[in-house]
C-alpha cells in the first residue's frame, strides 16, 4: 500500500509472477487507495475461505459473503428455464445465494471470475443487480480471462493481504463460454471501465466505479 498508486486512467501492466501462488495486485492497490480510510461495507462473491474473510474484516466495517461463483458452476438444469422457446437464465436463483444487502450500501464487490462462468445473455442483468447494491464511488473488482486460457473455470481465488491474491492451483475445468474482450466489458459496465490491469497468466483485472 506504500507504493505509488496508478491514477484512474493510467495504463498498467503487472510484472507479478504466474498466477499459481501469490500475486501482488495493482488493481487492488488502486481499489483500496480509491476507497480511502472511511468506513465501508464489502461483498465477497467467491468461496468463503477464512483467509479472505479475515483480510476483508480487517479492512472493512462489514463483510457480506455470498458464493455466487459456486452457484454459477452448478448444473445447468438448476439455472435455466428450459421450457421457453429460448432458454432463460435464472438470475434470481443465482442472487438468492446472497444474504440480505441494503441497496446502495456497498463500497466494493469482489466478483473474481464470475463473468467468465455465466452465459453472455445473463451478464447485463447480473451486473445491473450488482450495481443496485453499490453506493456512489464504489467499485466492482473482476478477473476476466484472456482468449488463450481454455481451462480454469474451477479455480478458487483468495486474498492473502488486501493487495495480494492467490490460488493454490489453477483449475483444470474448461470454460463453457467465450472470453470477454475489453470492448465487451465496456458495453456491460453502465458507467464504463475505470481500469484494466494486464497480467501474465491469462487474466485481466477489471475495475468499474459507480
Amino acid at each position: 500500500m506504500n507504493q505509488p498508486v496508478p491514477r484512474l486512467n493510467d495504463p498498467v501492466k503487472s510484472t507479478s509472477p504466474e498466477l499459481a501462488g501469490a500475486n501482488g495486485s495493482k488493481g487492488l492497490e488502486w481499489l483500496w487507495h480509491h476507497l480511502g480510510r472511511r468506513s465501508f461495507h464489502v461483498l465477497h462473491c467467491g468461496s468463503p475461505l477464512q483467509s479472505t474473510v479475515d483480510v476483508l474484516a480487517r479492512c472493512a466495517s462489514r463483510v457480506y459473503v455470498g458464493d455466487l461463483i459456486s452457484a454459477a458452476r452448478r448444473s445447468h438444469q438448476q439455472r435455466w428455464v428450459s421450457s421457453a422457446e429460448v432458454p432463460i437464465f435464472k438470475t434470481e436463483r443465482l442472487f438468492s445465494e446472497l444474504p440480505t444487502i441494503p441497496p446502495g450500501s456497498l463500497s466494493a464487490v469482489f466478483c473474481w471470475q464470475l463473468l467468465d462462468l455465466l452465459p453472455r445473455q445473463a451478464l447485463a442483468e447480473v451486473i445491473s443487480r450488482l450495481y443496485l447494491y453499490l453506493e456512489p464511488g464504489s467499485v466492482l473488482f473482476f478477473l476476466v480471462r484472456e482468449p488463450q486460457l481454455k481451462t480454469g473455470a474451477d479455480t478458487t481465488w483468495y486474498l492473502e493481504t488486501p493487495t495480494c491474491f492467490a490460488t493454490r492451483a489453477l483449475g483444470l475445468s474448461p470454460f463453457q463460454y467465450p472470453p470477454l474482450s475489453n470492448r465487451d466489458m465496456e458495453r456491460l459496465i453502465p458507467a464504463g471501465i475505470a481500469k484494466t490491469v494486464l497480467r501474465r497468466g491469462g487474466f485481466r483485472e477489471v475495475l468499474a466505479v459507480k
